[in-house]
């Protein structure tokens, strides 16, 4: 079964509705962003997410000694990597990473053979930002990797109506979802149900 992450999430009215409505994983931005929050807000952010679903950080060319001391305090279960972080970083973190990287190319998805981290995002070049750009890549070049499915996280643009679609043709271990569950730059709660609704309706 595909997993479900709802990432840039900073009011607790939508982390409850991601967690009620079969969320897997929960993303926090630390990352200069839109969606960024502080350390004080995600903890408070985070006594609404049960053991189960998966606290997630996103962070961009961080002090290693910063992302620990984060991880521990809000308390993290995995970090995401959104920069230019190298492979004797990411071997330094004691929690389960994610690299995320920016596909235009297939030479950009052999850049995820550097690496040995738990998961691999695909997504989209961000423009202002890392990432959450709402724009999606060339879901084909997945498919064309030397990439075990498990260890792929998709992201990039989906929305609820094309998510079949990207799954269909990527078979990823999870989707990351953060503009295709917002209106007017603000979480949706709707949105939100009806995205992970329409992920689990793909897989019956």
């Amino acid at each position: 079964m595909t997993k479900v992450k709802i990432c840039g999430l900073m009011e607790l009215e939508h982390v409850k509705v991601a967690v009620a409505s079969g969320a897997d994983a929960i993303g926090f931005v630390f990352a200069k962003s839109r969606r960024q929050v502080t350390v004080e807000k995600a903890k408070v952010l985070a006594t609404a997410v049960p053991s189960n679903v998966l606290k997630i950080g996103v962070f961009v060319n961080e002090a290693l000694e910063e992302v620990e001391r984060i991880s521990r305090e809000v308390p993290l279960d995995m970090v995401q990597l959104h920069g230019d972080e190298d492979p004797n970083y990411v071997q330094c973190l004691s929690l389960p990473t994610i690299k995320a990287l920016s596909i235009t190319t297939h030479e950009d998805v052999q850049q995820a053979s550097r690496y040995e981290v738990d998961y691999f995002l695909f997504d989209a070049p961000g423009f202002e930002f890392r990432g959450g750009s709402g724009h999606s890549f060339d879901w084909s070049l997945l498919t064309k990797a030397n990439i075990s499915h498990d260890k792929v996280i998709l992201a990039g643009g989906l929305t609820e109506n094309n998510i079949n679609e990207a799954i269909t043709i990527v078979h990823p271990f999870m989707v990351d979802v953060s503009s295709g569950v917002e209106t007017a730059q603000r979480k949706d709660a709707e949105k939100i149900r009806t995205f992970i609704r329409a992920v689990r309706d793909e897989e019956r």
